[in-house]
């Protein structure tokens, strides 16, 4: 969910649809719009030799969807064994609940609300189906049951809406918080930096082939972003919608709703900070 589209100084990216690593196979969503991009990626996670697959947000309620979700893991001699969701909006799990039926797999969540089966998701679990190694990683800010999945073998990240593969993305105030997102990005940042996670598979927009990279550009973005709040709040402004048509100007104003969302949390850090 993008509050921006690309930015000068964004690392670009390739890959839309199609496979982007040795274990990840993105099927794009019918969903493109202003918030969602080019529409939804739904991942199809397994490894090369086994006949297993893990996917993570099937995306909107849609069969059309869905079933080519299915069918692309048949195509690649996989069954689909468990479904992953990064976090709870709609453009990710809405159709959730219908894929575990098409495909009679359990859905784990962090959120108890979106689960079907017995298992949850928490910080340090660790997916193994088929022989996969994937990560939990909390990463609470875009909204607070947001995770990103760390793929070790691919040297990947599969980031939900907390990193987008182009422009930035929503701190969906009140649910989302910035100071939380800030440790999100530099938990990430870690595991670029420490553990050699090179790739960034989005939630929306295309691969980006530069983790770090990635995370810097967002830890700099926020932080002007802030600057920009703090000053606009000093210069006289004082309610969300005249910070965000003074700070997002250049930005279309079919975003300023989710921008709002974003200048909202930034006042709550600033104010939980002292520095309004």
């Amino acid at each position: 969910m993008t509050d921006a589209a690309a930015l000068p100084g964004q690392p670009r990216g390739s890959v839309l649809s199609g496979p982007a690593t040795a274990r990840a196979v993105s099927v794009l969503a019918p969903n493109p719009s202003p918030m969602t991009l080019d529409g939804t990626n739904t991942w199809i996670v397994s490894e090369p030799d086994s006949e297993l697959a893990v996917v993570i947000d099937p995306g909107p309620l849609d069969d059309v969807h869905l079933e080519a979700v299915v069918a692309a893991a048949g195509k690649a001699g996989k069954r689909v064994a468990l479904t992953l969701l990064t976090h709870g909006h709609a453009d990710h799990a809405e159709g959730a609940a219908r894929f575990a039926e098409l495909t009679r797999t359990s859905v784990r969540a962090l959120d108890p609300a979106l689960r079907l089966g017995d298992e949850g998701l928490a910080a340090g679990d660790v997916i193994t189906t088929g022989g996969l190694e994937l990560r939990v990683v909390p990463t609470p800010g875009h909204t607070a049951d947001s995770l990103c999945f760390h793929l070790p073998a691919d040297r990947a990240v599969l980031t939900g809406d907390t990193i987008l593969g182009r422009g930035t993305t929503v701190v969906a105030h009140p649910d989302g918080r910035l100071g939380d997102y800030l440790d999100s990005l530099r938990r990430l940042r870690s595991l670029a930096v420490d553990d050699g996670v090179r790739t960034v598979l989005p939630g929306h927009g295309p691969v980006l082939d530069d983790a770090q990279g990635a995370v810097e550009f967002y830890l700099a973005h926020r932080a002007h972003r802030l600057a920009q709040v703090e000053t606009a709040v000093e210069n006289g402004l004082r309610t969300p919608s005249e910070v965000v048509a003074e700070v997002y100007a250049a930005v279309d104003r079919s975003l300023w709703p989710a921008a709002e969302l974003s200048v909202r949390a930034q006042l709550e850090y600033l104010s939980e900070h002292g520095l309004i």
